[in-house]
């Protein structure tokens, strides 16, 4: 299915929908102590602090444009590679680990439409522990040409907040946002049978640019 997506520039970068339960009080926090720190020292050893913070979350909730790449199945997130797992139905889960410093929005792996979201409750110990696979999460299922394709968002002991942002019946383009783990966690993608993956464990992934499967 082709890309319909409108030209955007690349060098731009937007804050993810989602972010402002913890970026504009952290924001507000630091703009009044600046202010009050011109006519109070005591109010400086407020505002250093409050200043990196406020800069930390405009950082932790970039949301860069990017230019979508080809491909059968593309990474839903930016992270790592944790594993290339095959599964006992035949089809092949790829894990990407997202660290506190990566961008929190995550893509539509494929074009189709959205036929499930479910919240899952559940535990919030590190992604990268095995317990994770008992987290809090959200599995999607997408109708697609290449059939159904789950993707899962875990929480971690970080990130204890999945905001979904297309709701079940949606049909999305490929590379299209559809979601935000705040702080990071994982990613699972599972690569219907048939479907080689194309990426390696330890490898570096970017949402919407890099391929997951291979021909």
């Amino acid at each position: 299915m082709p890309h319909s997506h409108s030209p955007a520039p690349l060098g731009r970068v937007r804050l993810a929908r989602g972010a402002s339960p913890w970026l504009l009080p952290t924001v507000a926090t630091a703009a009044v102590s600046l202010v009050k720190a011109r006519h109070s020292g005591r109010w400086a050893t407020v505002a250093v602090p409050a200043t990196a913070l406020a800069a930390g979350m405009l950082w932790f909730f970039r949301d860069p444009e990017r230019e979508i790449a080809e491909g059968r199945v593309i990474s839903p997130a930016d992270g790592v590679v944790q594993s290339v797992m095959p599964w006992k139905d035949g089809r092949t889960r790829v894990a990407i680990f997202m660290s506190p410093l990566n961008v929190h929005v995550n893509r539509a792996p494929l074009a189709g439409t959205i036929s499930s979201v479910e919240h899952v409750p559940g535990g919030f110990v590190p992604a990268f522990n095995k317990e994770s696979e008992n987290n809090e999460r959200v599995v999607w299922h997408f109708d697609t040409a290449l059939g159904d394709i789950e993707m899962v968002q875990i929480a971690g002991a970080v990130a204890r907040r999945i905001v979904p942002y297309v709701p079940r019946g949606c049909k999305v383009e490929q590379g299209d946002r559809i979601g935000l783990i705040r702080f990071g966690s994982r990613v699972d993608v599972y690569l219907p049978e048939g479907i080689e993956a194309g990426v390696e464990v330890g490898q570096t992934t970017t949402a919407g640019v890099t391929r997951l499967d291979r021909d």
